[in-house]
């Protein structure tokens, strides 16, 4: 074979019309979603505060911030020394009533043995017996209180509202508390990432709308940048707008591990519209310009925009039906 004809069978071998038929792709518009890059920040959906119940001095302070808790859980105790001398007076009032107590009962014993041989009325029986009526009475109520002093020292538990992580303490050990104080404020365990989209937005956003969310943080990952995307989901739309915007809710699993309020970029449709989009591996790049390969035609340049799907879209350069080819 001649170096001519060796030459011109591998000219056919590489040229464009000589493709296989997976190195060839017929340009075609696609109808896509304008997704726009938004930061979401990470909320709680229920920040509760643990707030002491009656007034006294902190101890036994259990928590920190980013202590993780369970609902119920005591976290600090606050004591009132005053609720002590009113128990141990109250204690000395039923000792006394006691003693009351088993008096009258000797005198309506007493006076019911008299009334049966006559040497009594029976209006001094009746006096007796309310005499110790009286004092069963004074005596119950008594205990009552007694009980309303031993509920108010066990008031002095602050408990956990629900389950979750600390994200504030307000007060330090043996610091003085005021009934209804909050100890601590916790954040609930379910979380949610809140947007705030620009009034303009407002039409596109549904609950049920599914979101794409980058990595931790304020990395680019997404379109034009680096990094895998998670999804989420809409899951509210608040009706009223806050600042011109438009305030929602996003359901993304693990947020748990985030840190209330960390910001993280997340892109969301505000829209369709139709556009090209071609496989990466049918562009390359040269001097910092982007080409392809169109059929008969040769390499021309093109203008690409963001990655959508796997693929970049095609701002300029191409038009539905030619036939490209990878280069």
């Amino acid at each position: 074979m001649t170096r001519l004809a060796f030459l011109l069978l591998l000219f056919v071998a590489i040229a464009p019309g000589g493709a296989p038929a997976q190195d060839v792709r017929t340009v075609e518009t696609r109808t896509v979603e304008d997704l726009k890059a938004v930061f979401g920040t990470v909320q709680s959906v229920d920040i509760v505060a643990a707030r002491a119940r009656i007034g006294g001095t902190v101890r036994g302070l259990a928590v920190d911030e980013g202590t993780a808790v369970a609902a119920g859980a005591v976290i600090a105790t606050v004591e009132d020394p005053k609720l002590a001398l009113q128990l141990a007076a109250v204690d000395a009032r039923l000792r006394s009533l006691d003693s009351q107590e088993a008096l009258a009962k000797l005198d309506l014993d007493r006076v019911s043995r008299l009334r049966t041989t006559g040497a009594a009325s029976q209006a001094r029986l009746d006096e007796a017996q309310t005499n110790l009526d009286v004092v069963r009475s004074n005596r119950s109520a008594v205990r009552a209180e007694r009980a309303v002093i031993e509920e108010q020292s066990a008031e002095g538990r602050v408990l956990a509202p629900a389950d979750g992580r600390v994200l504030r303490v307000h007060v330090t050990e043996n610091s003085v508390v005021m009934a209804g104080e909050p100890l601590a404020t916790i954040a609930a365990e379910r979380y949610v990432l809140r947007l705030e989209l620009p009034e303009r937005h407002a039409r596109f956003i549904r609950e049920g709308d599914t979101v794409m969310v980058g990595g931790r943080g304020l990395s680019r990952s997404g379109p034009g940048g680096e990094g895998e995307l998670g999804t989420g989901t809409v899951s509210q739309v608040y009706p009223e707008m806050s600042n011109g915007r438009v305030v929602a809710d996003v359901e993304v699993e693990g947020l748990g591990d985030f840190f209330v309020g960390e910001r993280v970029r997340v892109h969301i449709a505000t829209g369709r519209r139709e556009t090209i989009i071609v496989p990466r591996d049918f562009l390359r790049e040269r001097y910092g310009m982007t080409y392809a390969v169109i059929q008969d035609e040769g390499e021309v340049m093109v203008q690409p925009g963001q990655f959508i799907d796997g693929g970049v879209e095609i701002l300029s350069g191409l038009k539905p039906g030619d036939v490209l080819v990878k280069p």
